[in-house]
């Protein structure tokens, strides 16, 4: 099953949350929406679901008109199933129950799976891993549990698009960990396509097929991890994405030169969109620092955080601050002059 989404805008009131979205959703792909909050990517899952409706373009399901501006298929009406970030249980329904309350009432459930519900129910409890915990409310489960639950509930039918909103924001940072290998065996189990929306690079990068990144209602870069981490076509996606530092300068040649320097940096991969800006983007685990010589464009040493196998630098250079990471071998201190380069720029 494809969804498409064609043209999108969405407004409230005078406020414009989603700009011309195009993107089409492939047959068993798991699509991750990654931006910071108010970027729109919930506005857009919730169109996804039939939650919204658009004040302009399309969205297809298979084929199959389910929103422009005039009409609205409602989510019942989706073979669709969400995911929600506050796991939205019912705290006098069991495990179980959460479990069959899909497979009785979601319409694109097919006959056979609705006459062996208990056989679905026993099946997904075996894939989430409560099977111990099929009687219990939600009461009695701890959060990880409960988003197990939140995910079993919406697999049961078997939908084509399972969405999924910030499902795990409401967890602790080793759970977090966890489920991104449940959900990621989800999807291989499942085959559903899956579109994942979440303000956290690493689950992005971690889990997703390709990554759309959004910023104020309008998509910056789609692509996949590798290609949105290594070669980011805009500053806002090299910053958001690989936490990178920006340079403004001249190029000429392919050779880089910091404005307000004399340094000459080779071209390690930027995009052709950053050298049309003048920029240059490198990633903190890029740099290269050196204890300052005579006649060198220096910067200082204004913080050091100690990160187990590496040292996170702050740096002043150029009157803007540098984000640096080293392995704990080559150890500054906070006050030391230094130089700065990219990686392999000799």
């Amino acid at each position: 099953m494809t969804t498409e989404v064609v043209n999108i805008n969405k407004s409230f009131g005078d406020f414009r949350a989603l700009n011309d979205i195009n993107v089409t959703i492939n047959d068993g792909e798991f699509l991750a929406i990654l931006g910071p909050s108010g970027c729109g990517k919930t506005t857009l899952l919730r169109l996804l679901a039939g939650f919204e409706s658009p004040t302009d373009g399309m969205i297809h399901i298979n084929k199959s008109l389910v929103a422009d501006r005039k009409t609205i298929t409602q989510p019942e009406q989706r073979n669709v199933s969400m995911v929600f970030q506050s796991f939205a249980l019912w705290p006098h329904m069991t495990v179980s129950q959460h479990i069959e309350f899909p497979l009785k009432h979601h319409r694109y459930v097919d006959a056979e799976l609705r006459n062996h519900s208990k056989d679905r129910i026993d099946e997904v409890l075996k894939i989430v891993e409560l099977e111990p915990f099929a009687g219990r409310l939600p009461g009695e489960l701890s959060g990880g549990q409960k988003q197990r639950v939140s995910l079993a509930r919406a697999i049961a039918p078997k939908p084509e698009l399972l969405l999924m909103d910030e499902p795990l924001s409401n967890l602790d940072a080793e759970l977090r960990l966890e489920m991104r290998r449940e959900i990621q065996n989800l999807h291989r189990l499942t085959q559903a396509a899956i579109v994942y929306v979440t303000h956290d690079q690493g689950e992005a990068l971690a889990m997703a097929d390709r990554i759309i990144v959004m910023n104020k209602g309008h998509i910056e870069q789609i692509g996949s991890p590798e290609e949105i981490y290594h070669h980011p076509k805009t500053p806002f996606v090299a910053t958001f994405v690989g936490k990178a530092n920006i340079f403004e300068g001249t190029w000429e040649n392919n050779i880089f030169t910091p404005q307000g320097t004399n340094e000459k940096w080779k071209d390690i991969g930027v995009t052709k969109e950053l050298i049309s800006e003048n920029m240059y983007a490198l990633r903190p685990e890029q740099i290269e620092l050196k204890h300052a010589g005579q006649n060198e464009n220096f910067g200082e040493i204004l913080t050091r955080q100690f990160q187990g196998k590496e040292y996170h630098y702050s740096v002043r250079y150029n009157n803007q601050t540098v984000i640096v990471y080293r392995p704990v071998s080559e150890k500054f201190r906070v006050g030391d002059y230094v130089s700065l380069n990219p990686l392999g720029n000799h």
